[in-house]
């Protein structure tokens, strides 16, 4: 069988049709997920362990295959013919190859083009600090990082570096110097890219995602020193972020790293993709601007009172998810159907409808 057309034609549909995954695994048919839906491509037929082994072979370098081997998994990007780009997975599962395929646009959109709120705009003028996107995955957020890293790129000055494993949004160089580093590619692993950050004279600094408390701290250092750090991390809220950065230290490191945290933080967006009525995805964005308030808030360890703070904020540009997916409820842009399995507090969320409508 010739794999590497079979390949060809998979990668070929996934771009065609606008999806964001295309998921090989043994036992399956090939399944694109389009619109957050995931749909069988049934003319391909079941994927045999023969045929999964032979298409994500075609996708491997001798160096990806050698970390397979090892690793058991590995995370690259891949180009097709210059006509779509992935960031990919390649795992085992139940003994088999399988792989995750993530299509990545040609190109970064703005904050317009994807429907986030203007005050977005605000965080790629600052000059230092440290700003995260959050939310669960497939929901955009390396997406938007990659918006307000590339309005920076079209507006300032800066040396921007990225850390990314793999690099996703390739960034062409405007007004701003982009250094683009991929781990494995460009560098041996991530703790290494990090440790040699600071020496590298960044303005500006990305880090794809914050994966343990290495991380984390690298990306507080930075902030600390006069530079503009974004990242992302898998959480749910901007409290439950603040936790999340503060726990994955030990005990002993947890209050200073809670005054680090509240001297550096300058935002954090929380976001969902929501099925639109007339087909596509559209956002929801919980938008925390850190103020005295939650500066306080941080440093005392009681990020529980976030929710209360950003609620009574709106007049700083501060959102909660929920008066979010009202405001798209109501636009008649999203089902409130969808917007309750979305939202942190279903039974708030009605209340909030009834009190506008």
């Amino acid at each position: 069988m010739d794999y590497k057309q079979q390949l060809n034609d998979l990668l070929l549909s996934t771009a065609k049709q606008n999806a964001s995954d295309l998921h090989i695994g043994v036992g399956k048919y090939p399944m694109l997920r389009i619109d957050g839906l995931l749909i069988p491509l049934q003319k391909e037929g079941i994927v045999t362990p023969e045929v999964a082994t032979g298409l994500v072979t075609e996708l491997l370098t001798p160096q990806q295959r050698a970390v397979v081997e090892k690793n058991r998994e590995v995370d690259f990007s891949y180009t097709y013919e210059d006509k779509a780009r992935f960031r990919i997975n390649v795992f085992y599962q139940r003994g088999y190859m399988a792989a995750a395929l993530r299509l990545i646009p040609a190109e970064a959109r703005t904050i317009e083009d994807l429907g986030l709120p203007p005050i977005l705009h605000d965080f790629t003028k600052l000059s230092q600090g440290f700003f995260l996107i959050v939310g669960p995955a497939g929901h955009g957020k390396s997406t938007t990082l990659a918006a307000l890293v590339d309005e920076i790129n079209h507006t300032r000055t800066e040396h921007i570096i990225t850390i990314e494993d793999p690099v996703e949004y390739m960034f062409v160089q405007d007004k701003s110097i982009v250094s683009q580093r991929e781990v494995l590619s460009d560098t041996p692993d991530f703790h290494m890219a990090l440790k040699s950050l600071l020496r590298q004279d960044p303005d500006i600094v990305m880090i794809g995602e914050m994966r343990d408390k290495e991380s984390i701290a690298t990306a507080m250092t930075a902030a600390e020193t006069g530079h503009l750090v974004f990242s992302t991390l898998h959480t749910n809220s901007a409290a439950q972020t603040i936790d999340r950065i503060i726990d994955s230290f030990p005990p002993d490191q947890q209050n200073q790293v809670a005054s680090q945290l509240a001297a550096t933080l300058v935002g954090i967006v929380s976001q969902r993709l929501i099925p639109h009525v007339d087909g596509g995805r559209v956002p929801a964005c919980e938008i925390m601007i850190v103020n005295s308030a939650i500066r306080n808030l941080i440093r005392e360890r009681k990020a529980y009172q976030i929710d209360l703070v950003i609620e009574t904020s709106m007049q700083e540009g501060m959102v909660t998810l929920n008066r979010s997916l009202a405001t798209l409820v109501r636009s008649r842009q999203i089902a409130l159907e969808e917007a309750e399995l979305y939202s942190l507090n279903a039974s708030e969320l009605r209340i909030l409808i009834e009190r506008v409508s």
